[in-house]
């Protein structure tokens, strides 16, 4: 078997690309044909990935969410592709989703144990791609606005000084949620259509399952013009809902499950696919159950 390894340089402070002879030495033992890429850019990632998938048996890949996300778009929805992961990013939600080792040689432990598992897809407007999160409002910026420099620096607490120069104040927007024969409509500050368990290092969907052909949606919800009181609210409610993975009764925490979601709001209102700046205002989620193959760690709940 052969196989293509694709890597950012600068993702998770270069600690791939230190450990890159290492990788190579040890994918031999397993694959006749080796060929490392590093790429320069996320469209370079996604390139390499769809280019690759015509040609290797196995496409690997090490970086962030970001990352993972930029390669799920250039394999889209091939279901004959084998990948394999080894993150090197900052939060790293899809490998703690799946219990996938941080470590460089732990991940390679999973890739050379050969077990994998077909995953499910969300797909976005029929052709833009997420694995484990689609987001909107409070916080969700920073994890495309801030800057790789500064990641390199602080690791995750970028992330929470970029909230803090820029994000504090909510804005709120308006929802129109239908799922099966279910509409709700509602103003809110933030929403997270779930694929995977953990967002922002947190298992937020603690419950969840990657190839279960569901997903979980949940609202943050606030008045159209609201007070100081409401305000304070909403941060309580954010924090509940992080903190207490999702298992969590509170009027202003709406939670959903389904297989697709269309989603109604104001056309300026931004989405983050896995941590990359995504499309604006209304948005339809469907999930594609099992469509992408991934080796993954025995044993472990996905």
């Amino acid at each position: 078997m052969n196989c293509l390894f694709l890597y950012h340089p600068k993702s998770g402070r270069g600690k791939v690309a230190k450990k890159i002879g290492y990788i190579e030495k040890t994918l031999r033992t397993r694959f006749e044909r080796v060929d490392i890429i590093a790429t320069e850019s996320g469209e370079d990632m996604t390139r390499h990935a769809r280019d690759g998938a015509e040609v290797y048996d196995v496409i690997l890949f090490s970086g962030g969410d970001g990352t993972f996300n930029r390669v799920l778009q250039g394999i889209g929805e091939r279901t004959d592709v084998q990948l394999g992961y080894i993150p090197g990013g900052t939060t790293n939600d899809v490998a703690r989703s799946l219990g996938i080792p941080r470590s460089v040689r732990g991940a390679l432990k999973v890739i050379l144990d050969g077990y994998e598992e077909r995953l499910d897809v969300m797909r976005l407007n029929g052709g833009r791609y997420a694995m484990y999160i689609a987001a909107a409002g409070a916080f969700t910026r920073a994890t495309y606005t801030t800057k790789p420099s500064v990641k390199k620096h602080f690791g995750i607490l970028a992330y929470a000084f970029e909230v803090v120069r820029r994000e504090l104040k909510l804005r709120v927007f308006p929802l129109r949620i239908i799922c099966g024969g279910q509409i709700v409509e509602t103003d809110s500050v933030l929403i997270l259509a779930m694929n995977g368990r953990s967002v922002a290092g947190m298992p937020v969907n603690g419950r969840a399952s990657m190839a279960d052909g569901r997903m979980e949606l949940a609202v943050i919800r606030q008045k159209t013009h609201p007070g100081l009181f409401a305000r304070l609210g909403a941060y309580l409610s954010i924090a509940a809902l992080f903190l207490f993975h999702g298992r969590v009764r509170k009027k202003h925490i709406g939670m959903m499950r389904g297989s697709r979601f269309t989603i109604e709001t104001d056309d300026d209102v931004v989405w983050d696919l896995d941590g990359e700046e995504g499309m604006r205002g209304n948005i339809e989620i469907e999930l594609l159950p099992r469509r992408m193959q991934l080796f993954v760690p025995k044993k472990k709940k996905i």
